[in-house]
């Protein structure tokens, strides 16, 4: 009889601690209710989140922001393969001062300058790619009029003079260039797609985290509404003496415990209400539509990896970073030694009239090849040569593991995708026999044929194979999505996922 007592006072203690708990609870709910009050709600498939998440959340912003970055990068590379003009100018250039001046027997003495002076130039310059040089087609005239005794006016020109610059056996930075250049902007373009199908990847997961969290606010009003009606069967078949009375404390310890969960579950709801709502920054509370078509899709691994391999940035940015190692080699080497060549061509008139100064021209040719070869450096080129060799053989050797990692990554994600569509189809199938193993336990209890044991335990089923239902259901989509990331390949409509990228960046 004392064990029963204390078993009673036990029960009753739980009793007042979960009623307290149940009204601070539920305080705290009407909270969030009130703020919700009067905000329209929004029915929001899973298409429209994500097609909603692509185009105006946070993160769809930063990748197009990338995306214009590399754009410009690449136009600014295109743009410096062409031809440049430019113009320059003094206009004009005053001087008066005293400077030093050397006189035929040695002695120096000092003279008075006074001019002014007016000069342009003209020229037109083309970058040589096959052989890393400089071309350019040059006009140009100056003005000098000196005061003072004996000044007058001076006029030279440069019709026009042709200047090659040419660096001979060293490292031809424009050809590497036209190598390199073409697959970073590749690159950027699969990254920007990339991250496209992340921005879907999230969007799916606020949205599911949503979708599951009211469904546990249905679940834990389902199971309130249930307790509640049990606990009036249990005090009637109390009445009648059917059922002790621990068991009629354990039906009204259920009712507050069905409370404190669907005020817990309502919180939560709220939190993902606002994580979905700003990722998608938009104002109105949304109202998840469970996507119930799913797409008979079985995917062959083959299949996916030549997507991958021929859309997805791996085997662009591989590519990349190969030519990378080989021009740091290449510099490495060429830095050995250094030789410029110089020359320029044309003609250049002076005179006291502007006429005369384009007459009687006169050639001018200027030649001058300058080199550079170290004698004694203690072997320093040399050392970063072999830095240069040492870091090529690293990166081969992470581009071959890469590479692996990426072949299994696909792998793995295609079988888990295969084996998630039945996955899913016997979670749906748990759900519905679940839920029809509670009722018919529910209405067993009613009379009075089955334990509260056995109802508490088909209660848990039940809720759990609801939630394992939306789990599953996510999972089939993130997969979906993770392996369209990847091989940027719609697997509904069978072609590419491409993108307007001059109309974006514009």
């Amino acid at each position: 009889m004392n064990i029963i007592n204390a078993h009673n006072n036990n029960q009753l203690l739980v009793y007042r601690r979960l009623t307290a708990t149940m009204v601070i609870l539920i305080l705290h709910s009407s909270l969030f209710t009130l703020h919700s009050f009067g905000q329209e709600k929004i029915s929001l498939s899973l298409d429209e989140c994500i097609t909603m998440a692509r185009k105006q959340s946070v993160d769809a912003a930063v990748a197009l922001g990338r995306l214009k970055s590399a754009y410009w990068q690449w136009r600014s590379y295109k743009a410096d393969l062409l031809p440049e003009v430019s113009f320059s100018a003094t206009l004009p250039s005053y001087n008066k001062r005293y400077t030093s001046y050397q006189q035929a027997d040695g002695g120096i003495s000092y003279v008075r300058n006074d001019y002014l002076g007016l000069d342009g130039s003209l020229y037109v310059s083309q970058k040589i790619w096959p052989t890393g040089g400089t071309l350019s087609v040059e006009t140009s005239l100056d003005f000098l009029h000196q005061s003072g005794t004996g000044g007058g006016n001076q006029f030279m020109s440069m019709p026009v003079a042709l200047t090659l610059s040419q660096p001979i056996f060293g490292i031809n930075h424009l050809k590497w260039n036209r190598r390199i250049e073409p697959l970073r902007y590749r690159e950027a373009q699969a990254d920007f797609l990339t991250q496209t199908e992340q921005v879907a990847m999230q969007a799916i997961s606020h949205f599911f985290n949503l979708l599951l969290a009211k469904e546990q606010v249905g679940i834990a009003r389902q199971n309130l509404q249930k307790a509640e009606e049990l606990y009036e069967v249990a005090l009637a078949k109390r009445k009648m003496g059917s059922i002790s009375e621990n068991d009629v404390l354990q039906f009204k310890l259920d009712v507050l415990k069905a409370h404190s969960a669907l005020t817990s579950s309502e919180s939560n709801c709220q939190a993902s209400q606002f994580a979905l709502r700003a990722f998608l920054d938009i104002e109105q509370d949304i109202e998840p539509e469970t996507p119930e078509n799913i797409p008979a899709l079985h995917l062959q691994y083959d299949e996916v990896l030549n997507h991958a391999l021929e859309n997805n940035s791996h085997a662009t940015t591989m590519r990349r970073r190969q030519l990378e190692a080989d021009y740091s080699v290449a510099t490495a080497k060429a830095n050995r030694r250094s030789i410029n060549l110089y020359a320029q061509l044309g003609y250049t008139g002076i005179a006291d009239k502007l006429g005369g100064a384009y007459r009687d021209l006169l050639s001018k040719e200027v030649v001058s090849v300058g080199f550079s070869i170290p004698i004694l450096d203690w072997g320093k080129r040399k050392g970063q040569r072999k830095m240069a060799e040492s870091y090529r053989e690293i990166e081969m050797a992470q581009l071959r593991k890469e590479a692996q990692e990426f072949k299994q990554d696909i792998f793995i994600l295609t079988e888990k995708f295969n084996n998630q569509a039945e996955q899913l189809r016997i979670a749906c199938e748990a759900d519905t026999i679940a839920r029809k193993r509670y009722n018919t336990n529910v209405e067993t209890f009613k009379i009075g044929n089955i334990s509260t044991l056995d109802l508490s335990d088909a209660t848990t089923a039940k809720d759990q194979a609801r939630r394992d239902r939306i789990i599953e259901l996510h999972s089939y989509w993130s997969y979906y999505y993770q392996l369209r990331s990847i091989a940027l390949w719609d697997f509904e409509k069978g072609c590419d996922i491409t993108a307007d990228i001059e109309k974006l960046v514009k």
